[in-house]
């Protein structure tokens, strides 16, 4: 496809978006490798087909039933003619998603009377990896090891009586970097064994199909097996299919499970004796009842997408198109010192083309990764919808980032699980983003997010602001701290301690900050803001008079709930639930396994259930904790977010100077911490809430206040930038056993305690305005553009 022609079909896609997709309003969705998106036309005909005609279950014999047994066929026929495959040689079974089609066949190669040899490449899904636990012996291998198989160098041991048989599966276009695998592999594994029996092919089309034609027209040379998932092609229905080749369908003769409506006759009682259906595989394998109304569902899958995108040529044209401008953006993203933004593992250059997927890592100017994590949010907060991590691809991520086996294993025994934000581990990411287009995607999905990467994450060079650089640490009347909060229930409201009050600092930081929670009664998964927004209006107040936490609602509530509810600050045991279930209840938080206290009172319970509309119980993180009753401090800096100085400037006088540290990070013991994130105390300066509102301004959004950041001290300080960082430095030394005093400063602390935390590192943003519950994305945008350019420091 010519530029021009690729242009007028991305303007024609763009003009028909907002009718078609409205769910894309001002969203870029770039994870079409996962699933693609369905259109408002395929779901008006869907639902004006299930409102115009009486439908029933296949296995009966009514009028309706019948008829839905006689569109199934239609529309079973009408998906192999899309991959040009004879009725003749190949029939197609139904499955829930690829994954299903793939254990179908697992498991009737389990059942074989001799077992199985298993080989996959190394770029297969992880559902394909898993079929090696069900077979005698089994192979990872890459291309150059399936050439030597195609030239006659077996794999497997010849001399077995009786051999196995083997099965080869591979994808035919990688789902983690798009790259694409010869469709040829199959008639030259078979050409390879003229006299015995060549290995059967699984092929993982899932990836390929989505955007490009298959053509199955030739059986000698097609797979055996093929498994798709159709929402990938489709958006919906959510349903998958496997077309299995004729000549391979003895494989299924040893298969044991049978299922409703897959047998002729079923003998119990005394004897065991089952006729399977014979006249079509298809009978015997689609246990049960089948989805009837997705299968119909894709008629009008068929029908729209051709209306609106033309032929599956046409769409291979139009993404092939937009893949090729998003690798070439990549490539041209450079630091102000000429190093690249991005490291790409996709290919752009391979005789057999490329899918519509681009992955890679960023990296800063000094070569540092950028966390995929803290990436995911940003991005979400642009709102651009894309996938990143593992990704399913085993084989692929290790061989892309040059991950051995020992180093995976590894990274599990430090801790590193899918899914969770470790991103990078010992120094080698774990994992990459994965942009993906689809037959949707436009041209301005990939200029929009190009210029994301460009002002988020290409460095230029710095522009001091004169007005900044000039100002200095004149006195100690400019340190002063203009308030003190803690947040007694984690993510609800804070308790701002009175004036002229001293406040104990334990070693997991402030008093009474953060010893409570909500969990959820389900999961036991702690609740947030970011999930339940609400808990913003929750009014923790600390009653020592009374030794009582007190807590409010600030919004409406239902009418049958009282003002407040409370409990004892003391930990009274028979506060608790006793029943083993409930005491010491296993609990998450931040990602990490913790034990908490829940309480038993059914009326404090319902408070919080009622108000949030979901079944949760309070919950205390008592400090002093042992085992899952302690949580530490996780704060590590990265090399690009390091402060780079080389003689901390603090207040003349004020400080004595500070003992050198240990070598190492490593000689230094993590930090206790209670329900905060990460870190024990945040400290944030005014003068850095009023120039970030400043920024925020000249990009036309919401001023925000010092309440959204949930900090624990506020300091009004009359610096910003580097002077500032500098002084924290000065106030938290961060290594066990060099704590630095801080002043006696009447409203924070008594003087003789002091303040110690590990490796500061700036506060993740909380976006939610704590009093009327609006989200302000600009806040996060600005803070971290700042941040990533190493602007200035907002908190530790």
């Amino acid at each position: 496809m010519a530029d021009f022609e690729a242009y007028e079909y991305s303007s024609r896609v763009e003009a028909m978006r907002s009718r078609e997709y409205p769910m894309l309003k001002d969203s870029v969705y770039l994870d079409h490798a996962g699933a693609t998106l369905y259109s408002k036309s395929l779901i008006d005909r869907f639902s004006a087909d299930l409102l115009g005609n009486l439908l029933g279950n296949p296995h009966s014999a009514s009028t309706p039933s019948q008829y839905t047994t006689s569109r199934i066929e239609d529309v079973r026929l009408r998906l192999l003619n899309h991959f040009n495959a004879d009725p003749e040689d190949f029939d197609l079974v139904f499955v829930a998603n690829a994954t299903a089609g793939i254990k179908l066949v697992s498991e009737a190669f389990r059942s074989l009377p001799n077992g199985f040899h298993f080989a996959y490449h190394e770029a297969c899904h992880t559902s394909i990896v898993g079929v090696r636990e069900e077979a005698l012996s089994n192979v990872c291998v890459d291309d150059n090891q399936v050439q030597n198989w195609i030239s006659g160098e077996g794999i497997f041991s010849k001399s077995e009586s009786p051999r196995p048989d083997v099965l080869f599966a591979y994808t035919a276009q990688s789902h983690m970097d798009g790259r694409r695998y010869p469709l040829s592999w199959p008639a030259l594994l078979r050409k390879s064994a003229p006299s015995t029996r060549g290995p059967y092919v699984l092929l993982d089309v899932a990836s390929l199909a989505a955007t490009s034609s298959l053509d199955l027209g030739h059986s000698d040379s097609a797979p055996d097996f093929t498994v798709l998932s159709l929402y990938k092609l489709f958006g919906f229905p959510d349903l998958g299919a496997l077309i299995v080749r004729k000549q391979a369908q003895s494989v299924f003769d040893y298969r044991r499970y049978f299922g409703g409506g897959t047998v002729d006759m079923v003998v119990c009682d005394k004897e065991r004796w089952h006729s399977p259906k014979a006249a079509f595989l298809h009978e015997r394998l689609e246990d049960g009842t089948l989805p009837f109304h997705n299968i119909l569902a894709l008629d009008a899958a068929f029908d729209v997408h051709a209306d609106l995108f033309g032929s599956m040529a046409s769409v291979a044209s139009h993404t092939s198109f937009l893949t090729r401008r998003l690798f070439d953006g990549l490539t041209a993203l450079r630091h102000d010192n000429g190093q690249p933004v991005a490291a790409i593992y996709s290919r752009q250059c391979d005789s057999l083309g490329t899918g519509p997927v681009v992955s890679f890592n960023l990296r800063n100017s000094t070569g540092a990764w950028i966390s995929l994590h803290e990436f995911e949010k940003l991005a979400a907060l642009k709102n651009f919808h894309i996938r990143t991590g593992g990704v399913c691809s085993p084989g692929g991520i290790a061989s892309a980032l040059d991950l051995k086996p020992w180093e995976m294993r590894r990274n599990f025994s430090s801790g590193f699980r899918c899914g969770t934000d470790q991103d990078v581990v010992f120094g080698k990411p774990t994992g990459v983003i994965r942009a993906s287009l689809g037959a949707m995607s436009t041209v301005s999905d990939v200029d929009s997010f190009l210029t994301f990467l460009e002002e988020f994450y290409q460095e230029k060079a710095p522009v001091v602001r004169e007005d900044l650089a000039q100002r200095t640490i004149a006195s100690c009347d400019e340190l002063q701290v203009k308030g003190i909060k803690v947040y007694p229930i984690k993510s609800c409201g804070a308790y701002c301690v009175p004036n002229d009050t001293y406040w104990e600092v334990r070693p997991e930081g402030l008093a009474w900050d953060r010893e409570w929670c909500l969990i959820h009664q389900g999961t036991g998964q702690a609740l947030s803001q970011k999930r339940y927004p609400r808990m913003a209006l929750f009014r923790p107040r600390l009653d020592f008079d009374r030794g009582l936490l007190r807590v409010s609602y600030r919004g409406k509530k239902p009418g049958n709930l009282p003002d407040e509810v409370c409990v004892p600050l003391s930990a009274d045991p028979t506060q608790f639930d006793s029943r083993a279930f409930l005491r010491g209840k296993s609990s998450r938080v931040c990602g990490d396994k913790v034990t908490t206290l829940a309480y038993a009172s059914s009326h404090l319970n319902k408070f919080f259930s009622e108000i949030l509309e979901v079944p949760c119980v309070l919950a205390r993180f008592p400090a002093g904790g042992e085992g899952l009753g302690v949580r530490h401090s996780k704060a590590k800096l990265q090399e690009h977010q390091q402060i780079k100085t080389a003689t901390p400037k603090v207040c003349p006088g004020a400080f004595p100077e500070l003992p050198s540290p240990p070598d190492s990070d490593s000689e230094q013991p993590p930090g206790k911490i209670l329900l905060s994130n990460e870190s024990p105390i945040l400290l944030i300066n005014t003068a850095s809430v009023e120039a970030l509102n400043r920024d925020i301004a000249a990009g036309g959004g919401r001023p925000v206040p010092e309440e959204a950041f949930r900090a624990n001290v506020i300091r009004l300080l009359f610096l910003v930038g580097r002077v500032f960082s500098d002084f924290i430095r000065a106030i938290v030394q961060g290594t066990t056993g060099y704590p630095a005093q801080l002043r006696p400063i009447r409203i924070f602390s008594h003087p003789r305690k002091n303040i110690s935390a590990q490796d500061a590192k700036p506060h993740t943003m909380i976006v939610a305005n704590q009093e009327h519950i609006w989200f302000n994305g600009w806040l996060w945008l600005s803070g971290s553009a700042q941040i990533l350019r190493m602007a200035f420091r907002f908190g530790i």
